[in-house]
C-alpha cells in the first residue's frame, strides 16, 4: 500500500486538488465550494494519478539512475507494471467522469491535458525547452480548471500564467537534477543541450522575470493588498533560487521553488477574497 501511495504522489494530488479550489475562489471571490467546483478538484486527482504513474512508466530506466535508493517503486520493482496501467486508466476515467459533471469545457480541457500527459515523456521530454513549457502549463492548469469549474474562466488566466511561469523555472531545476537518467533515454533537456551552467542561466533569468511579473500582473488586475504582503514571501524564495543558480548551486531549489508556490496560491486566494 505504501508503494501505491508513493506511485501516485498523494501530496501533489492534493496540492492539484487545493489548486483548483483555489482556482475557484480566486474567480467567485469567496471561499465557497459549489458542487462543480469540488467535482472539479476530484477530476483534477484522477488527471493527476494518471498523468504521475504514465511519467513512472515512461521513466523507470532514468529513474534507475537518478534515484537508485527506490524512491520510485515501478522502477525498483515493488509495483508491477500491470497494476501502474490500472491506475492510469482508473485515473483517466475518474478525471474525465468528474469533469462531465462540471461542464463541456471541463472536458475539453481534461481531454487536451490527458493527450499532453500522454505525449510528455517519450514525445515532448524529448525536445528540451518544448517539454518544460507544456509541463508548466498543465501544472499550473489547476488554477484555470477551478475557474472554468465555476463558469468565469478569464478570472483564472493571471493565476494560470503566474504558476506556469514558476513551474516553469521548477521543470529546468528538475532536468538539471536529472541529467544522468535522461542522458541514458536519449533525451534532449535544456541542460543536456546547452550544459548545466547554461541551464541554470536560463532559469535563474526566468526566476528573477517572475517577481516584477508577479507585482504588474495582480496589480493590473487590481488585486486586494493581502496578496501583495504575502506574495512577498514567495518573490524573496524566488529571488533566493535565481541567486542560487546564478552562482552554481543547483540542489535544494526544487523544494523551494514548490514552498513558493504554496505560498503564492495563498497570496492570490488572499488578495480576491480578502
Amino acid at each position: 500500500m505504501i508503494d501505491l501511495l508513493r506511485l501516485v504522489r498523494p501530496n501533489n494530488l492534493l496540492l492539484a486538488a487545493a489548486g483548483v479550489l483555489a482556482g475557484g475562489w480566486i474567480a467567485l471571490g469567496t471561499l465557497q465550494v459549489p458542487n462543480v467546483l469540488g467535482l472539479a478538484a476530484v477530476s483534477a486527482v484522477g488527471f493527476g494519478t494518471a498523468g504521475y504513474v504514465l511519467n513512472d512508466i515512461w521513466d523507470r530506466a532514468a529513474d534507475r539512475v537518478n534515484r537508485p535508493g527506490g524512491e520510485r517503486p515501478l522502477a525498483a520493482g515493488r509495483v508491477m507494471r500491470g497494476t501502474a496501467d490500472l491506475c492510469v486508466a482508473g485515473g483517466a476515467l475518474l478525471g474525465l467522469g468528474a469533469a462531465a459533471l462540471v461542464n463541456g469545457t471541463a472536458v475539453l480541457v481534461g481531454l487536451v491535458a490527458l493527450a499532453v500527459l500522454v505525449a510528455y515523456s517519450p514525445v515532448l521530454k524529448r525536445r528540451g525547452a518544448l517539454g518544460n513549457v507544456a509541463v508548466a502549463v498543465l501544472a499550473g492548469l489547476p488554477l484555470m480548471y477551478g475557474a472554468i469549474a465555476v463558469g468565469r474562466p478569464a478570472a483564472g488566466i493571471l493565476p494560470w500564467t503566474l504558476a506556469a511561469w514558476i513551474h516553469l523555472v521548477r521543470e529546468i531545476v528538475k532536468d538539471i537534477d536529472d541529467q544522468a537518467g535522461d542522458r541514458v533515454l536519449g533525451r534532449r533537456t535544456l541542460p543536456l543541450v546547452l550544459g548545466p551552467r547554461r541551464a541554470s542561466v536560463v532559469a535563474a533569468a526566468l526566476a528573477a522575470a517572475f517577481v516584477p511579473l508577479s507585482l504588474a500582473l495582480p496589480t493590473a488586475a487590481h488585486y486586494h493588498a493581502a496578496y501583495f504582503v504575502i506574495a512577498v514571501f514567495a518573490q524573496l524564495v524566488v529571488l533566493a533560487v535565481a541567486s542560487r543558480l546564478f552562482t552554481g548551486h543547483t540542489q535544494g531549489n526544487s523544494r523551494l521553488l514548490k514552498g513558493a508556490m504554496l505560498v503564492g496560491i495563498a497570496a492570490l486566494v488572499a488578495g480576491r477574497v480578502a
